[in-house]
C-alpha cells in the first residue's frame, strides 16, 4: 500500500511541469507583442528604407517567427511527452507531428531551430557591417559554428545509439528455423547432452 501510494504520488508529480508550459504560453504572447511592434515599425518606413534596411526588417520578423515556432514546439511536445496526451475533440486541427516527436526528436528540432536563429542573426550582422564591429562578427561566427557542431554531434550520438539498439535487437532475431540464438544454443546443448547419454 505504501509503495503504491508513493508511486501514484511520483507519477502525479508530472503535473508540476504544467505551469512551465503555461509560462511559455505567456512568453509566446509577449513575443507576439514584440513581433507586432517590429511589423508596425517595418511597415512605417518601407517607403523611405533602403533595400538593405528592408531585408534587415524582414530578417527580424523571420527571427521572431522562428523563435515563436521553437516555443510552440517545446510547449506541445514537452507537454505530451512529460505530462499528458492532449485530448482534442477535433483531431483534424491536430498538427501531424504532435505525438510523433519523442525526446530525441525534440532535442534535434530544438538545436536545428537554434542554428537557424543563429544563422539569421549572423546574416543580419553581415547585412549591416557598418553597425557591427569585427570582434562581434568574429564571436557570432564562432558561436554559430559551435551550434552547428553541437547539432552534428547530437545527431551522430543519436545515430550511434539507434545503431547499437538495432544490433542488439538483431542478436535476438529468429534464425531460419524460427528460433532465437539463445533458443538454438539451448537446443544444441540438449542435443549434445542427449548424444553423450546415448553413447
Amino acid at each position: 500500500m505504501i509503495a503504491r501510494t508513493l508511486e501514484r504520488g511520483l507519477f502525479a508529480s508530472r503535473w508540476l511541469m504544467a505551469p512551465f508550459y503555461v509560462g511559455l504560453v505567456v512568453g509566446l504572447a509577449v513575443l507576439l507583442v514584440k513581433f507586432l511592434q517590429e511589423l508596425v515599425h517595418f511597415a512605417e518606413g518601407v517607403f523611405v528604407a533602403t533595400e538593405s534596411q528592408v531585408i534587415l526588417g524582414a530578417l527580424s520578423l523571420i527571427d521572431l517567427s522562428l523563435t515563436a515556432n521553437l516555443i510552440l514546439l517545446v510547449i506541445f511536445s514537452g507537454y505530451e511527452n512529460f505530462v499528458s496526451r492532449m485530448d482534442l475533440h477535433d483531431q483534424s486541427e491536430r498538427p501531424e507531428w504532435m505525438g510523433k516527436v519523442d525526446f530525441s526528436g525534440l532535442k534535434m528540432k530544438l538545436i536545428a531551430s537554434i542554428v537557424a536563429i543563429s544563422a539569421i542573426q549572423l546574416l543580419k550582422s553581415f547585412m549591416d557591417l557598418g553597425e557591427t564591429s569585427d570582434r562581434d562578427i568574429y564571436w557570432m561566427t564562432i558561436v554559430h559554428v559551435v551550434f552547428v557542431l553541437s547539432g552534428v554531434f547530437l545527431a551522430l550520438s543519436d545515430w550511434l545509439t539507434d545503431d547499437a539498439h538495432g544490433k542488439a535487437g538483431d542478436s535476438h532475431a529468429p534464425n531460419p528455423e524460427g528460433e532465437t540464438d539463445n533458443q538454438a544454443a539451448a537446443r544444441h546443448a540438449r542435443d549434445g547432452a542427449g548424444g553423450v547419454k546415448h553413447g
